[in-house]
């Protein structure tokens, strides 16, 4: 509880931790805002295929001019200023960098990235969730070798649910479920980027004023960005994932414990020990009372009746047993709290939540019946929607990663609802991301952990 008061030091003493960002879309501009408010912290350079994007969030997040204006990433590091590129591996690669950001969302882009991290030195944040979960656990054991932190992005729900999971676990409590919440009905898996202003309620103009990216905005609606962080910390905690993938049961804060528990004691859970999405909907569309739309939580067991009597005496929420109870945090701040990843890496040397395991997957989901010439269109868009699966059960049917599925064309028909596989494809194998996905299937496929 004292990276303030390390941050300060690092300030005091001239000696601030710099950061280069790639990406300035929501997440990257948002990081922004707090970045100029936190001591010891000095943003040395940014990379966007679009500069003028970057510039754009240094000025919308009240960063004077003047701030962005350095010629070269020498003159940002002597004089405090930041240097704004279109070139993420020339940022990488400026001396005097400590920690980058891949804030891109591309899951190619983020291995690139990574691996130029590990031969640059740099401690890495990955928001990029998507190629965290196509090859993360690879990854964290390359920075893990370099003496290098690769970590997940506070702020962000799968770093947040990790840390709850720690806090149970280094507590002595065996943990039953955790996960998220969301705005989940059965029929939003079939969503497209031309319908999925109609479930958020606004209109495709004003989407379109405000900068709203639908491809982004529908991988939330249609569940495949659910079923990508829940992989994500299946594979950071060890928790096991659900065999028929997330049942996004209906669940507000004060049920957690009665719903998420096993089936066997009345719960909707497959088993003990697992990720599951809550949702802000009932079935039948009904708002859920106090859902967790935003939220993230941890559901714990008292193993011991006097454990179970501290939960009634404090005044905890239990299931009808006693038994049971919730741990829930009832909103995430995005990158308005990404920097305590930043400090943490180079002040502690520690991660945020880490990919250590192979024990979730995201595969692709055909929307409707697909044909041979059609070419895949990735997360949220007209194609494919991301399901989660056991790692087990992706590689023995071959599953095709959701990160894989942009810009790949159909061989054989997919009806709708049917996975799509890597025989429906034609992987090209000498593809970078291609080799580092296999690289990564080959060393963890033997070594997933089992669930606690």
């Amino acid at each position: 509880m004292n990276l303030y008061r390390m941050l300060s030091r690092r300030a005091e003493n001239g000696s601030p931790i710099r950061v280069g960002l790639i990406g300035a879309g929501k997440f990257g501009t948002m990081f922004l805002a707090q970045a100029r408010r936190t001591p010891g912290l000095h943003l040395m350079g940014i990379a966007d295929l679009n500069p003028a994007r970057a510039e754009s969030a240094m000025a919308e997040t009240g960063w004077p001019a003047a701030q962005h204006g350095a010629d070269s990433f020498e003159d940002a590091r002597l004089d405090g200023t930041t240097r704004i590129t279109a070139d993420p591996m020339d940022l990488i690669a400026a001396d005097g960098l400590d920690v980058v950001i891949d804030a891109t969302g591309h899951p190619a882009a983020g291995i690139a990235h990574a691996r130029a991290c590990v031969r640059h030195g740099r401690h890495l944040v990955m928001v990029n969730v998507e190629a965290d979960v196509l090859a993360g656990p690879l990854l964290a054991r390359e920075f893990e070798k370099a003496g290098l932190v690769y970590t997940m992005a506070y702020g962000d729900q799968p770093a947040l649910i990790a840390e709850l999971v720690d806090w149970a676990r280094a507590s002595g409590f065996p943990v039953m479920a955790a996960g998220k919440g969301t705005k989940y009905l059965e029929h939003f898996h079939a969503s497209t980027p031309d319908t999925v202003w109609e479930h958020y309620g606004i209109t495709p103009q004003r989407a379109k004023a405000a900068g709203m990216n639908p491809k982004m905005f529908n991988s939330f609606l249609d569940g495949t960005k659910s079923g990508i962080e829940m992989a994500a910390v299946a594979n950071a905690t060890g928790l096991a994932v659900p065999p028929e993938g997330l049942a996004f049961p209906p669940c507000g804060v004060d049920d957690l414990p009665q719903v998420l528990r096993p089936a066997e004691l009345g719960g909707r859970l497959h088993h003990a020990g697992q990720v599951e999405v809550v949702s802000s909907l009932e079935r039948d569309g009904r708002p859920v009372g106090r859902d967790l739309r935003w939220g993230v939580y941890v559901v714990i067991e008292a193993e011991t009746d006097y454990v179970a009597r501290c939960f009634h005496d404090y005044g905890l929420q239990t299931d009808v047993s006693g038994n049971y109870t919730a741990l829930y945090r009832p909103y995430h701040m995005i990158g308005l709290e990404l920097g305590i990843s930043v400090a943490n890496a180079a002040l502690r040397g520690e991660s945020t939540g880490v990919s250590s395991a192979f024990n979730g997957d995201v595969v692709a989901v055909a929307k409707r019946d697909l044909n041979p010439g059609e070419e895949l269109d990735g997360e949220g868009g007209f194609c494919v929607w991301g399901r989660l699966m056991p790692a087990a059960d992706s590689l023995e049917q071959a599953a095709l990663p959701i990160g894989l599925a942009q810009g790949m064309q159909l061989a054989a028909p997919v009806r709708k609802g049917e996975v799509v596989t890597q025989r429906h494809v034609s992987l090209d194998e000498s593809d970078p991301t291609v080799r580092t996905r296999r690289e990564m299937e080959k060393a963890f496929a033997a070594t997933r952990t089992a669930a606690e």
